[in-house]
């Protein structure tokens, strides 16, 4: 096995602020994509990752549960109730399906190699096999899978960095299981030659009025969850749409709200923030104070965030996914079971942005004698702009 080393997602250069105010602005102050660093990337693929980075849970307890649902805006009873999940079929409190991003962090976007280049999480493609229940503690098996290179507008050349990890409960069964990825890329690039923004910073910053606010405050009141009414395949037909959920507009404190849940990647305060600069020198990027800070903080600082080319702080791609699992599991009740499910994140979302995630079933099918329905899915923001496509397959509860 290989020692997880090196794993600095986002990292960057030690540069303290005379050397970066004497820089002119054309000069890199970031690490590049080198063939050197991807050739040493290349040979970690299919070794297993030793994982020397603890998760943010190692267990399904009743707090952790509640804790990472609230940090999606997710407040099922099966999740958050321990007297309504004791009356259904699992006879306890059930975690959300996205809970897999608390329990590993590769999963989450933690990268190894290519110090100094950015990570950006930008999708998974994840299939569970058994609920995660209250009282589960979890190992997983984890590898980088495959390294693939892009040219896009955000930076020009970008490596699609793809992990695998495998999740086993404390009686090794397979839980759950799939791939994530990240893009790495080049923090000066993206500022200064990237084009995939360029309408965006132009524009005037978004602004809700009361009645703005009005709208999307009826569509969360008109948000229902399935709960303990079921979902029966037979009432589901090719067609059906599902109900539209909200979310935003979205804040600093949101982003904090799903940290908290999920725990981050590099969150570490005092001496616990010290030793981790220590272990990954390259990981510190200097505030405006001079402070050596993690570069996660693209996710509440709007001046790093335009250091690396986005408009201003924005959500975690985990978050994002986990919205799209929040639609299908308050529409799939507590008798339905999401077995799949892939989504693609298109594009930043900075503060302010309001997402609208909606559904609809596009597939019908049998197997193995489970009756499951496919769900498409798609998120759009306030400008009507693409944020996420997904696709769910969720088994559904028959009557016969």
């Amino acid at each position: 096995m290989r020692k997880w080393a090196g794993s600095e997602k986002h990292g960057g250069h030690n540069l303290n602020n005379q050397q970066k105010e004497s820089m002119p602005e054309t000069q890199q102050r970031f690490s590049l994509i080198t063939e050197e660093g991807l050739t040493s990337l290349r040979q970690l693929i299919g070794v297993p990752i030793e994982d020397s980075l603890e998760p943010w849970c190692y267990e399904a307890t009743r707090d952790n549960i509640r804790h990472y649902a609230h940090g999606i805006g997710d407040d099922n009873p099966l999740w958050c109730d321990p007297a309504y999940a004791a009356k259904t079929k699992y006879g306890r409190i059930v975690a959300p399906p996205s809970f897999l991003f608390p329990l590993n962090r590769i999963l989450s976007g933690y990268v190894g190699g290519l110090p100094g280049v950015h990570a950006m999480w930008a999708g998974a493609n994840l299939t569970w096999h058994k609920p995660i229940l209250r009282g589960d503690e979890f190992t997983t098996k984890a590898w980088l899978k495959d390294l693939i290179e892009h040219n896009t507008r955000f930076a020009g050349r970008a490596i699609q960095q793809i992990y695998h990890v495998d999740y086993y409960n404390q009686n090794n069964e397979l839980v759950a299981g799939g791939d994530s990825w990240c893009f790495r890329t080049e923090r000066d690039t993206a500022r200064e030659r990237g084009s995939k923004y360029t309408e965006v910073k132009q524009k005037a910053p978004v602004y809700y009025s009361r009645e703005d606010l009005g709208k999307i405050f009826a569509l969360y009141a008109e948000e229902q969850i399935r709960g303990d009414t079921p979902r029966y395949i037979e009432d589901v037909k090719v067609g059906d749409k599902l109900p539209t959920m909200v979310k935003g507009p979205m804040t600093i404190t949101g982003f904090i709200a799903y940290a908290q849940g999920w725990g981050g990647l590099y969150i570490r305060a005092n001496r616990l923030a010290w030793k981790q600069l220590r272990k990954h020198p390259g990981l510190g990027i200097p505030n405006k104070f001079g402070i050596l800070d993690v570069p996660e903080r693209v996710h509440w600082d709007d001046d790093l965030a335009a250091q690396v080319g986005t408009p201003a702080a924005y959500d975690y791609g985990p978050e994002r996914t986990s919205w799209m699992m929040h639609h299908l599991t308050d529409w799939m009740g507590d008798d339905g079971f999401l077995h799949h499910l892939s989504a693609e994140i298109r594009r930043h979302n900075p503060v302010g942005d309001t997402l609208y995630i909606t559904g609809e079933v596009t597939h019908i099918f049998q197997e193995a004698g489970a009756h499951y329905a496919e769900i498409t899915q798609t998120a759009h923001q306030q400008d009507g702009e693409l944020s996420v496509r997904a696709k769910g397959t969720v088994r559904l509860p028959s009557r016969s």
